[in-house]
């Protein structure tokens, strides 16, 4: 069993797709997981797919993309689906990193941190991860450098997404600045 193709499987299916394959989540994002299980084996490439599958596809990834409780899977953060999931909000650590495209710098700076496409904007806790999230869009990401500390204060709400990333509704340009730069 390839558990990267599955974990690439039910994240499009959890984040993103979830009327595809006839599921309906829950306000926090889950489902059963007999529910996801019967789902995937429609398609002939899963058909051999069980619970502990689910297991080993979580236990395998370095993302932590999935949770599983109670029966019930769900995607930590990435949603797209148009019912909003909702988060509980946690204090975030006092810095965090956000990677992202050359070209989108200045708007950034000037409008602040907007979710796009996604529910929440995504943050890391390390350069690192934010390096290689921006890589996706810009060869030669821009790290910025967030004031979480200071926002969360200024009544920010911050979500954990798992031991990596946190995620807001959005971020004012006042909390941004570029990794470096003179603050």
């Amino acid at each position: 069993m390839d558990y990267m193709k599955l974990s690439k499987e039910v994240s499009y299916i959890l984040r993103h797709a979830p009327w595809e394959y006839e599921l309906e989540l829950d306000e926090q994002g889950w489902v059963d997981i007999g529910q996801l299980l019967h789902a995937l084996q429609q398609n002939k490439k899963w058909q051999p797919v069980q619970a502990e599958d689910l297991d080993k596809m979580i236990a395998a990834s370095d993302k932590q993309r999935h949770e599983i409780v109670d029966g019930r899977i769900r995607a930590l953060y990435g949603h797209s689906v148009p019912q909003k999931i909702i988060k509980q909000d946690a204090a975030p650590p006092s810095v965090l990193y956000h990677g992202t495209a050359r070209q989108w710098v200045d708007t950034i700076l000037h409008e602040g941190l907007k979710p796009m496409k996604r529910q929440y904007v995504h943050f890391s806790v390390d350069t690192d991860t934010a390096k290689l999230v921006g890589g996706r869009k810009d060869p030669s990401p821009v790290i910025l450098t967030i004031d979480a500390g200071r926002a969360a204060a200024d009544g920010i709400k911050f979500y954990h997404g798992n031991h990596n990333i946190w995620l807001a509704d959005e971020l004012p340009p006042e909390f941004i600045s570029v990794l470096g730069a003179a603050e």
